[in-house]
């Protein structure tokens, strides 16, 4: 029995694996190979590996992770578990067999389920993108697009206007913002767009333009669209974690879900009082580190038989 299995090999798993190695804990790290950041060129805000695209940030990582002879990574993927913090997790695996660990770590991560628009799910990562933190620098004084017509979205063609003297809001029909809105839109410089968009035009090189249902054409070299997040593991589900209403799971300020011995890390989770996912990737390794030394020292606690001073979001 391992003492740590953390579901997930992207920044939060990885960077728990490294944490829990250098505290000789045995963790086996079990990697599905989907990651949510597959499509983008490269990370950003990463400090030392600005720029670097996502499979060499996981490259490096897993080679520093080798010098670590507790840690081991394998290439499968987690189909479901069940288990207790006494009596410990059984993990099933997509090949068939089955792992156990006193402790499992959720860095399952999230999908993004992307509006039914042809041509956009061919961009996403590539000239269609969600995050102006992770993306909108490198689109500074180029046409920019925001697609959809709420209030959230006319802050992010605001945001967007201090890259580009060119944006644009496409409401994709009659916009259900208020004439506040209208008026700061105005006031900053950004068009509006009402009529439906049929599709997007792009290749290797990114975004070309935008067609609208009425057959016009919009040239632009980026647009900024909603997702809808989806866990993209069951295994919250099937471990009867509680989640929020956004469908994240719910942690505390120590990683802890509803599930003793369930800890959760990275953009899957978050504490209730956190309005959004932290979807950067630096945000993910801070997590990953931040969920390995509590599992760590509440392993501790429970070995020496130590009255523990933190408590989870357990009902």
């Amino acid at each position: 029995m391992f003492d740590v299995i953390v579901v997930g090999g992207g920044p939060t798993g990885l960077s728990a694996a490294l944490a829990l190695g250098r505290a000789r804990r045995s963790t086996l790290v079990l990697d599905s190979g989907d990651y949510r950041n597959a499509p983008s060129a490269a990370v950003h805000n990463l400090l030392t590996r600005d720029g670097t695209p996502p499979d060499e940030v996981r490259r490096i990582a897993r080679e520093q992770l080798a010098a670590y002879p507790a840690v081991e990574i394998r290439d499968v993927a987690a189909e479901d578990a069940a288990g207790s913090q006494e009596d410990g997790f059984e993990v099933r695996l997509g090949d068939g067999s089955a792992v156990s660990a006193r402790r499992l770590l959720l860095a399952t991560g999230l999908t993004d389920e992307l509006p039914a628009i042809d041509g956009l799910a061919r961009l996403w990562g590539r000239g269609a993108y969600h995050c102006p933190y992770c993306h909108g620098y490198e689109l500074r004084d180029t046409p920019i697009a925001v697609l959809g017509g709420t209030s959230d979205r006319v802050e992010l063609a605001l945001h967007l206007r201090r890259f580009s003297d060119d944006v644009v809001l496409c409401t994709d029909g009659e916009p259900a913002y208020d004439e506040a809105d209208t008026r700061l839109l105005e006031t900053h410089g950004v068009t509006v767009a009402t009529e439906r968009v049929a599709r997007l035009h792009g290749g290797d090189n990114g975004l070309e333009s935008v067609e609208f249902a009425d057959g016009s054409v919009l040239a632009r070299s980026a647009i900024f669209v909603k997702s809808v997040l989806r866990q993209r593991s069951r295994l919250p589900e099937r471990l009867g974690c509680a989640t929020l209403d956004d469908g994240t799971v719910e942690i505390n300020e120590f990683c802890q879900t509803s599930v003793s011995g369930v800890y959760a890390a990275g953009d899957m989770a978050r504490r209730a009082t956190f309005p959004v996912p932290a979807a950067a990737v630096v945000a993910a390794v801070a997590g990953g580190t931040i969920a390995a030394i509590v599992i760590d020292k509440e392993l501790l606690w429970t070995d020496v038989k130590l009255t523990a001073p933190i408590s989870g979001v357990r009902s």
